[in-house]
């Protein structure tokens, strides 16, 4: 992802359930764009500017080995289906096995049957199920 990606990385990912502005996503790209163990990528191709993104990000847990995890997954409605979601996946999988991460987790809303038959379909399997709990600090 670039800086000038912004516009269209905050359209995605009002489609996929949280709106952002342009701002909103640049803000974001400056926490992220730096770290060593952090790659947010794109699929683009000519005429549409961005046909997905993903965000894959090292995780460390006390009572796990470190694993990457995919924070955030989005492929523009008119592109799902050809293959931009295996791709993005594929290349962060690829990426974190280069820094030595030995497995990659996902989280995915239940509502989200589509998403679930999208990574099984790519080898991930359910290995539990959670409540989600979030309080606002201001």
């Amino acid at each position: 992802m670039l800086p000038g990606d912004a516009a269209a990385i905050a359209d995605l990912t009002t489609q996929l359930g949280y709106p952002a502005t342009e701002a909103d996503i640049r803000k974001r790209f400056d926490l992220i764009k730096e770290r060593w163990d952090a790659r947010l990528l794109v699929a683009s191709q000519p005429p549409v500017s961005i046909l997905g993104w993903i965000h894959v990000q090292g995780t460390y847990l006390l009572e796990t080995d470190p694993r990457a995890a995919i924070w955030g997954l989005v492929v523009a409605e008119s592109a799902r289906g050809l293959g931009v979601g295996r791709a993005l996946v594929e290349a962060a999988e690829a990426w974190a096995a280069t820094l030595g991460f030995n497995a990659m987790a996902v989280n995915s809303n239940a509502l989200r049957v589509q998403a679930r038959g999208f990574y099984e379909h790519l080898g991930y399997s359910v290995v539990k199920t959670q409540n989600a709990f979030r309080k606002q600090l201001n």
